[in-house]
């Protein structure tokens, strides 16, 4: 006889990362093409030099840096493996029962409802607007008194959308004070918005303790592979991030790579801008052959291509692109370097399969 486990569990789904297979193009993860930045090489070399002893188990070095970065107090800051773990980490120190809810976009991050149901709380989710994104109307009636906590992906993964700081503020002053409510920011850095309208969480949060931002190394500063994130907000909501937070998590390299990445961050706009015009460039190319594409502040763009989501993709891989379908929501498409994306527009652009899938 095994030992019991949580009956519930067998309902849980395992998150399903991107597809890989050797030889193709993988288009399918929102990974950036570049490398750690040259700084961050440096210091991932030197660190493991040191690898036989334990990490600052309360990232002190990297935090400090971070605020100083952010221009907040250390107070305000904790570390995480990668802002999947603080999101997890979230919902335990806000959901101590199964009634308690936590409301999000549908469809948004994969990972908010199975971190939801690991913390044995429940999900409430609300549809996107007929422009693939945030409703906040319908988010904002959604709240109910068993709210404890609200997820705000923006750019929205996996559809690209974003809002800008005015609608952001309007939702913000619409839900209730007690409500914890996390901005998760993971591709903030590929944001263009104009100044004026430019959504930051981190300033929005200055002065309403109820928010909490989340931001990653794993994107823009390509160290996915080092799992490291981040948190902003009130200090009692990061005093208790950092009680439930799993002892050592986050590596020594992990920490020597982040820091380093911001000391060398001047660097980071060039790249940044390189890709965010390369994601212009598809959506342009499949724009004008008939595709749906909503306009993306992220490293990737949206394909809704709805019941022929599953059947695109298989396409794709034959023609050895890897992209990744969403049920019947849509097609997600990394932005990588412009020969990757080439052979991507050379399937999706072909007549034979616009006349497949869009005609």
């Amino acid at each position: 006889m095994t030992a019991q486990t949580r009956p519930d569990l067998a309902s849980i789904p395992a998150y399903v990362p991107g597809r890989d297979r050797p030889g193709a193009v993988k288009l399918a993860s929102n990974e950036t093409t570049f490398g750690p930045l040259p700084a961050a090489t440096k210091a991932i070399t030197e660190a493991v030099e040191l690898a036989s002893r334990y990490p600052d188990n309360q990232s002190t070095q990297l935090r400090t840096a971070l605020a100083k970065f952010l221009d907040v107090e250390v107070a305000h800051v904790a570390v995480g493996c990668g802002s999947v773990a603080l999101c997890q980490e979230l919902v335990q120190i806000t959901c101590a029962a199964p009634t308690d809810e936590v409301l999000f976009a549908w469809r948004s991050f994969e990972a908010y409802p199975i971190v939801t149901q690991v913390g044995n709380a429940t999900a409430v989710r609300v549809p996107l607007n007929s422009e693939f994104a945030h409703d906040f109307d319908a988010m904002a009636a959604a709240v109910t008194e068993n709210t404890k906590l609200i997820f705000v992906c923006n750019p929205n993964n996996p559809t690209g959308t974003a809002v800008g700081e005015d609608e952001l503020t309007r939702f913000l002053d619409a839900v209730p004070a007690h409500v914890l409510v996390v901005l998760d920011e993971a591709y903030y850095e590929y944001t263009r918005f104009p100044k004026e309208n430019h959504p930051d969480g981190v300033e929005l949060g200055r002065s309403r303790p109820n928010v909490v931002v989340l931001r990653t190394f794993s994107k823009a500063y390509g160290l996915a592979g080092l799992r490291v994130g981040y948190a902003v907000g009130d200090p009692e909501v990061i005093t208790a991030l950092m009680k439930v937070h799993i002892a050592f998590s986050v590596s020594r390299v992990a920490q020597a790579a982040a820091i380093a990445s911001l000391e060398a961050r001047h660097e980071l706009l060039d790249r940044t801008d390189a890709l965010v015009a390369e994601r212009d460039r598809v959506r342009d190319a499949l724009l004008a052959v008939g595709y749906q594409v909503p306009p993306s502040e992220a490293n990737f763009v949206w394909l809704p291509l709805g019941e022929r989501n599953t059947e695109f993709a298989d396409a794709s891989a034959e023609a050895g692109v890897l992209v990744r379908p969403y049920g019947v929501d849509g097609v997600r498409v990394t932005a990588g370097d412009p020969h990757e994306n080439d052979l991507f527009l050379k399937f999706a652009t072909s007549e034979e399969t616009v006349a497949r899938f869009v005609g």
